[in-house]
């Protein structure tokens, strides 16, 4: 039996769509990107295929929203030349170096000259992109986190915010506020009619904004400064888009009936979808069996499969544990990185003979 290296879930709509019609460029209406650090490189070699050659072979509106890499990711596809972006962003990414426990400021700094070099001078392009409607997630602290100066109120408000996350995800919006920052010409109607118990936030998305909305999405409670200061969004302390929309469980369903198509492609490096951050450890809290999973009813994922994952090195996806565990052997780190990088070649390959030849029997239900 051959071994695949990636997994398709599809929603009832989806697999409904996918029986009648496959899986096409134009009905693709919506790319969501997860939070996850460095997993998300696996998808490389198929970001760089879906957004230089399959998506704009029909060209059309499309939404593309993310969180933390899964923003940095969403902002590469939105350069004029993708390839070259998603190459840049995977050698920037790797290339990432620390010493021994560094500061937050070390960290911070870090990732300030790396978003400089990944975007800069290429903001215009990236907000105004003919087809593709950046939307960036990032977390607003409040109460205890809206405006902490010492390092205790955040330990306090983030202790707070993990045990009021573990009585239910609804009393975290104590705590948490979601923030998109969008490109304007995108409605959004689906995001901003409520659907959950977070407070949500719009801001214009701006060429003098998207370096600090891509910085605070990516930003890691404790391990980097918070940031401050936003170019036209609300004022805030502002951390990672993922700790309250981890793998962007949002409601997807309400563009189904799109008469352009309301398909949603997912490329996600799990075959479960986790709400937010905080979350990781609760099994019982999965979009795909919660009380919200019809939110997911026009969703086609496309994931690694446990047989790729054992091909890879340590047997998993890069992630951030990687640079404790390779500790200053950096070399090392950045060339297993890299070899997984190239490993998803393999992911693209079946996503386009998917495409090409659908074969409906590897569909499994999300």
């Amino acid at each position: 039996m051959t071994k695949h290296a990636l997994s398709i879930h599809a929603g009832p709509k989806a697999l409904a769509h996918l029986r009648e019609h496959g899986l096409r460029a134009r009905d693709i209406a919506i790319v969501p990107a997860a939070a996850g650090g460095p997993k998300g490189l696996i998808f490389q070699k198929m970001d760089q295929w879906l957004f230089g050659s399959w998506l704009p072979s029909a060209p059309r509106e499309r939404t593309l929203i993310g969180a933390s890499i899964g923003a940095w990711r969403m902002a590469a596809a939105c350069q004029a030349d993708p390839v070259n972006a998603f190459a840049l962003l995977g050698d920037l990414y790797c290339a990432q170096s620390y010493p021994n426990k560094p500061t937050p400021h070390f960290v911070t700094e870090t990732c300030e000259r790396f978003l400089d070099e990944f975007i800069g001078g290429r903001e215009r392009e990236i907000t105004s992109h003919p087809h593709y409607r950046l939307h960036i997630l990032a977390s607003r602290g409040r109460h205890f986190l809206k405006a902490p100066r010492l390092n205790i109120s955040v330990t306090a408000g983030f202790g707070l915010a993990v045990a009021a996350n573990l009585v239910s995800r609804s009393q975290l919006a104590n705590h948490l506020a979601r923030v998109l920052i969008s490109d304007e010409r995108d409605p959004a109607f689906w995001l901003k009619a409520k659907f959950d118990a977070f407070d949500t936030q719009f801001a214009p998305l701006t060429p003098d904004n998207l370096g600090r909305a891509l910085l605070a999405s990516g930003t890691l409670p404790f391990i980097m400064e918070p940031v401050r200061g936003i170019p036209k969004a609300p004022e805030g302390t502002y951390w990672d888009g993922g700790l309250i929309d981890y793998h962007l469980a949002l409601p997807y369903s309400r563009v189904a009936g799109n008469p352009e198509g309301g398909l949603v492609l997912y490329p996600h490096f799990s075959e479960q979808i986790i709400p937010g951050w905080l979350d990781k450890s609760l099994p019982w809290r999965r979009a795909n069996f919660g009380r919200n999973s019809d939110w997911l009813a026009n969703v086609v994922v496309v994931a690694p499969t446990q047989a790729f994952l054992q091909t890879l090195s340590r047997s998993k996806l890069p992630d951030r544990k990687d640079f404790l565990y390779y500790g200053q052997n950096h070399a090392f780190r950045i060339l297993n990185w890299k070899l997984a990088i190239d490993e998803g070649e393999r992911l693209r390959d079946e996503l386009a003979e998917f495409i090409a030849c659908p074969d409906l029997d590897r569909v499994q239900a999300l």
